[in-house]
């Protein structure tokens, strides 16, 4: 399976200092916003204006006529220094074992497909819009999650770009 995480087509820029992500569970994309924050799921809060790339990964990136079976994150936000992978939900049970496989699954897909990313800051954030507020996981999945993807895990709405 060869997939291309950096395709144009599905990708969104901005340097605004807040906007928020966006998934309507509409079958369609995720997508960023900066007008609208009922309908964020996720906070991103960027002090420092730097250039994000915001890239839809489910419904856009892979399609799921394309690859049935294959779990996916909804998206992967990207600055010269940053790369995050991110999980959008709006549920009240059960969701943190979801999206954390599928930030799992598509962070092995795109090791697989590119490697190991260049940036020094590499997350894997679970955002859920019932449940804002950070999730404490014990250190020793955070450790093993880490150790595994080379990335650090956040359950929590409110991305920081440092």
């Amino acid at each position: 399976m060869s997939l291309d995480f950096f395709q144009s087509s599905c990708q969104e820029s901005t340097n605004e200092t807040l906007f928020g992500l966006c998934d309507d569970q509409d079958g369609l994309r995720a997508y960023t916003n900066t007008d609208d924050p009922d309908k964020w799921v996720a906070t991103v809060k960027n002090d420092r204006n730097l250039w994000l790339i915001f890239t839809a990964i489910d419904n856009c990136i892979m399609k799921s006529d394309e690859y049935p079976n294959t779990h996916r994150c909804d998206g992967m936000l990207a600055s010269d220094e940053h790369l995050f992978f991110v999980e959008l939900k709006d549920k009240r049970d059960g969701w943190i074992e979801e999206a954390v496989a599928q930030l799992e699954s598509t962070i092995r897909l795109f090791v697989e497909t590119h490697g190991l990313p260049p940036q020094r800051h590499r997350k894997a954030f679970a955002c859920n819009k019932a449940h804002p507020h950070f999730f404490v996981f014990d250190n020793e999945r955070n450790r093993k999650f880490f150790s595994t993807y080379g990335f650090r895990l956040d359950v929590q709405a409110e991305i920081i770009v440092f």
